[in-house]
């Protein structure tokens, strides 16, 4: 097994350890269309030109305040507002990597909740762009199920994301898409009725080596949430992530039988570990 930084939790048997996951976008909503909608104007002559707006200010930025918690793999952040479009299988296309520490607000403009740092348990920290407003930008947070955090204007590298997995819980099935199109389609175990795979969407933190022939040698994803209660967790388990691994059984494949986990094919669980980078969003539907 990894350091115990980088625990992560198992569906195991006997074994434990390790993780299961999601991800998307977009935070536009339908309107009811105008009743004008449609309709012809007649041009007027008489009408004044317009005159372009100004450019809304950017919100002002509060300074953090000291002793603001940082964002480590085994403590989430509180106080952060919930994914406004946590289902969403619009996939984010921009990844941000911190260059020092950036602070999380809980809106643009307003208070700061935690930093997030340029590196977690030593995997580099790239988290999707999942909205912008007048500067900012809004990511998804590690260490916590279903929260966004805003980051003002400042030091950080805005880095292009390709990929997009998704789950579905009920049909047990994984699919890879890149650039929207799908590249793959797998059968997978996922998480039990008492440990539940976390729905929603989250993002590939990193990989993650594996020990023991159940994990195939191969390494794991590495999620960026967390068992959705972690008190009824064995205690091996309640600082770890979910994330995405190889399994030995496959009888497993197409059940709900894990600790929250999605369990892969070892041939599909290579093919992931080759292809997704970190950033990838991951969306977990029902």
């Amino acid at each position: 097994m990894s350091s115990p930084r980088t625990r992560v939790y198992l569906i195991a048997t006997a074994a434990a350890a390790v993780l299961a996951a999601g991800a998307a976008v977009g935070l536009a909503h339908d309107r009811d269309p105008s009743p004008s909608a449609g309709q012809w104007v007649a041009p007027s002559s008489s009408a004044a030109p317009a005159s372009p707006s100004a450019a809304p200010e950017p919100p002002r930025v509060v300074t953090p305040p000291a002793g603001l918690p940082v964002i480590t793999y085994a403590d989430g952040p509180e106080k952060l507002p919930a994914d406004p479009d946590q289902h969403s299988t619009v996939a984010p296309t921009e990844g941000l990597h911190p260059a020092t520490k950036v602070a999380l607000y809980d809106a643009p403009g307003g208070k700061p909740r935690a930093y997030l740092p340029p590196e977690i348990s030593g995997l580099r920290t790239v988290v999707p762009i999942v909205a912008r407003d007048r500067g900012w930008v809004a990511v998804l947070v590690p260490s916590v199920n279903r929260r966004i955090g805003w980051v003002p204007p400042g030091d950080y590298a805005v880095e292009t994301l390709r990929d997009h997995l998704i789950v579905e819980v009920s049909r047990h099935t994984l699919r890879w898409l890149r650039d929207g199109e799908e590249q793959k389609r797998w059968t997978v175990a996922t998480g039990a009725k008492q440990t539940p795979t976390p729905l929603g969407r989250t993002y590939v933190m990193g990989t993650t080596p594996m020990k023991g022939d159940i994990y195939l040698g191969l390494r794991a994803l590495v999620l960026g949430s967390i068992p959705e209660e972690p008190d009824k967790m064995a205690s091996a388990f309640q600082l770890a992530h979910t994330g995405i691994h190889a399994w030995y059984k496959d009888s497993v494949f197409g059940h709900s039988v894990s600790n929250g986990c999605v369990r892969m094919p070892g041939p599909a669980q290579q093919k992931l570990i080759e292809e997704i980078p970190a950033g990838t969003a991951i969306t977990v539907l029902a």
